[in-house]
């Protein structure tokens, strides 16, 4: 099932594809399951849209961690029409993402404010949360997701070699199942001169009108330095790589 949503509806996410990860061309099955480590980071990106007429603005995401051992993974956008603050409190075991609260705030001019929240209870097997003013409760999957800790998993994942990946994600108030793929290696145009880079794509039903491809650098650990998202009426959503700032 598909789980972005049209603009007619809600401003796209740029937060769902601001992937700042790490990604493995050719490995073996054992380095695949070698246990990785978390790096504290902040990155800056570019975030423009174009329905008829340009609007940018800048994205920023922290990844840190916090006294309790848990992580806080958080994206904030601020643009012309609209800003987003989204965030989640994560554990790091065993090379996955293990969800423990998730928030999402969208406001801005001339759109409709939207908030979202997931809050993943391990031990009672249950997801409970509020989607578009109504509370809902889910049981949880083994692996289950939010649309955030989606996003570090798959960079995770692609940093030890995977190149086909499908997740279990509590996206609303319901599962969708995504999954992504590495397609290409290609040479991109960055400020810094041409970089050679790993391009990656969400797949979709073949009879989709939505694409969303991601470009990720060996050469910079593997950033993302690209995205680009195409809705099914013609509008563009893209985000480079400003500056980054990983490790503390």
């Amino acid at each position: 099932m598909d789980s972005y949503r049209t603009p007619a509806k809600t401003l796209p996410r740029f937060t769902a594809w601001l992937l700042v990860v790490s990604a493995g061309a050719l490995t073996t099955a054992a380095h695949a399951e070698q246990q990785t480590e978390l790096l504290p980071y902040e990155v800056t990106y570019t975030a423009s849209m174009n329905k008829g007429v340009a609007i940018d603005g800048t994205a920023t995401r922290t990844l840190s961690p916090r006294e309790d051992g848990t992580w806080l993974y958080r994206t904030k956008v601020d643009s012309f029409i609209a800003d987003i603050d989204e965030s989640l409190v994560l554990r790091w075991q065993n090379n996955r993402v293990i969800p423990i609260r998730y928030r999402y705030r969208l406001s801005g001019f001339l759109i409709r404010d939207r908030k979202e929240s997931i809050n993943f209870d391990w031990e009672s097997g249950k997801a409970t949360g509020e989607y578009k003013n109504k509370d809902f409760t889910l049981d949880l999957e083994d692996g289950a997701l939010d649309p955030l800790g989606l996003q570090l998993q798959l960079s995770q994942d692609i940093k030890r070699g995977q190149k086909d990946m499908t997740y279990r994600v509590i996206d609303g108030n319901r599962y969708d199942t995504d999954r992504f793929a590495i397609i290409d290696q290609e040479p991109l145009d960055t400020s810094n001169g041409s970089t050679l880079t790993l391009k990656a794509e969400k797949i979709r039903e073949e009879d989709s009108k939505r694409e969303t491809l991601m470009w990720f650098a060996p050469e910079r650990d593997y950033l993302l330095i690209q995205l680009r998202q195409v809705e099914p009426d013609g509008s563009t959503y893209q985000l480079r790589l400003t500056q980054s700032e990983v490790g503390g």
